[in-house]
């Protein structure tokens, strides 16, 4: 099973969207073993975003993260990271198709309310990043044999 690592944004946060947006993986199947709602550090936030320093987005990036709360949020599942990265849509939310979550609900490219890893890679560290090993909670739930196999 993979992993993979999702935020949803201030933006997301401030529209009260967090729960259709959870709502959206739950019924998909995928398992949360991960859930907390905080505050975004300065550190955390350039640390996430070293990929992209001197960029000229770079800080706009670091000051939209740590403007509000947020939802970070680990999911399980088969094939996850490519699943949820379709259903999240185009980083663009004017290029996201409908159905997707930001082709529902975003409408500006700063504002799109949602993170998630794109790779393997990514997500482990990303993951190793947000949320200490003792925060990921290993558990079976009774659909997942119905889901899974």
């Amino acid at each position: 099973m993979q992993r993979t690592l999702v935020i949803v944004k201030p933006d997301g946060v401030q529209r009260g969207l967090v729960g259709k947006i959870l709502a959206r993986f739950e019924e998909r199947g995928y398992k949360i073993i991960a859930l907390k709602f905080m505050a975004v550090s300065m550190e955390l936030a350039e640390k996430h975003y070293a990929v992209h320093k001197g960029k000229f987005f770079y800080q706009g990036l670091v000051d939209y993260i740590t403007s509000s709360p947020v939802a970070v949020i680990i999911l399980e599942g088969h094939e996850v990271i490519g699943a949820v990265r379709k259903m999240v849509g185009a980083t663009r939310p004017w290029e996201a198709d409908a159905g997707t979550i930001r082709g529902d609900y975003a409408a500006m490219g700063l504002r799109n309310l949602i993170h998630a890893s794109d790779a393997p890679e990514t997500a482990a560290s990303e993951i190793a990043l947000w949320c200490q090993p003792d925060e990921l909670v290993e558990y079976t739930r009774a659909i997942d044999t119905w889901v899974n196999e």
